[in-house]
């Protein structure tokens, strides 16, 4: 049950009306029939059945010393491996992002490190419900090796019984990382039953050594600001792309490139990585499409596109 300490996590806009989730000072998602006039009216650009193109790796067991590690696995799905933790974001091994096995959005590319190669993860951080970001089956694979710590937005432990859930200002120290629970403009449903029944958020990972912001799934707003001003510019920012065509639709819960490029500028981010993209086609721009934007908009250093399978090291 939600109680009176949900309606508004410390330190930011009040986000609960007692029955339902909303994104304060931001439009809301649309709604069941503006979905059936995007539906009706879509024209989305051809991608390839499947793209061959992936080159797996294999990441270490563990990553010791002040190295950060980061591999892109596939859509949200990140391994960050840093002074022996093992941290897995919106994880999805999925041949489809859907409820079901024979419908819905199928994967265009495989991820990029195999299930067999994975290794032992210590954290497990879920950002929402949405199917292709809250895979149970991949879920159920972590969870059945006893060894994860899943945390969780507000009103999803009916799904993960064990996950610590958190509020939008909600912490928990794991070890000597403290994992923060932050906003994020989005909406939440996996039925037309269960509309914002529960949180949608991103994540701040602190260490000693540095900030990492894992922004989950979201539009552009102003929680970019009060991010950077709560936790100072992170080291590394994983930001959204994908997802995106067309505007008058999709804006209120997906970046652009170019916002995205906006964001990693409002966070004064060091480095930012694009996630959400590559892997399914969720909207109206082609598979790739978002990683030839932002690559036209944003300079490649300090905004990386990696492949699934790809990696970066960072001191």
């Amino acid at each position: 049950m939600l109680d009176e300490r949900d309606t508004g996590g410390p330190g930011f806009p009040r986000h609960f009306d007692g029955k339902r989730f909303y994104n304060p000072d931001a439009p809301q998602a649309p709604g069941f029939f503006d979905f059936v006039r995007w539906k009706l009216t879509s024209r989305p650009e051809p991608s390839p059945r499947f793209l061959s193109d992936v080159a797996p790796s294999k990441p270490p067991q563990r990553v010791d010393g002040r190295i950060l590690r980061i591999t892109l696995v596939n859509h949200s799905t990140v391994l960050l491996q840093h002074q022996g933790l093992n941290i897995l974001t919106d994880p999805t091994w999925s041949e489809r992002a859907s409820p079901i096995s024979w419908a819905g959005p199928r994967r265009r590319r495989a991820p990029g490190v195999s299930w067999e190669d994975l290794p032992p993860i210590d954290v497990v951080l879920v950002s929402h419900n949405h199917y292709d970001h809250l895979d149970l089956p991949t879920l159920r694979r972590l969870g059945a090796g006893g060894d994860s710590e899943f945390v969780v937005p507000l009103g999803l432990r009916r799904i993960l019984p064990s996950a610590r859930e958190l509020d939008w200002g909600d912490s928990v120290a794991l070890g000597g990382t403290s994992i923060h629970c932050v906003p994020a403009f989005h909406f939440s449903s996996r039925s037309f039953f269960d509309r914002n029944r529960t949180l949608w958020c991103g994540y701040v990972i602190e260490s000693p050594q540095r900030v990492v912001y894992f922004a989950g799934d979201t539009a552009f707003g102003p929680h970019f600001s009060w991010i950077r001003e709560r936790f100072g510019s992170p080291q590394v920012a994983l930001l959204p792309i994908g997802a995106y065509e067309p505007r008058w639709f999709m804006s209120a819960v997906h970046m652009a490139p170019t916002a995205a490029v906006r964001a990693h500028h409002i966070l004064g981010a060091e480095t930012s990585i694009a996630i959400h993209h590559g892997t399914f086609q969720l909207s109206d721009e082609s598979i790739d499409e978002p990683k030839r934007q932002l690559l036209a908009c944003a300079p490649p250093a300090p905004f990386l596109v990696l492949d699934n399978g790809g990696f970066v090291e960072i001191e």
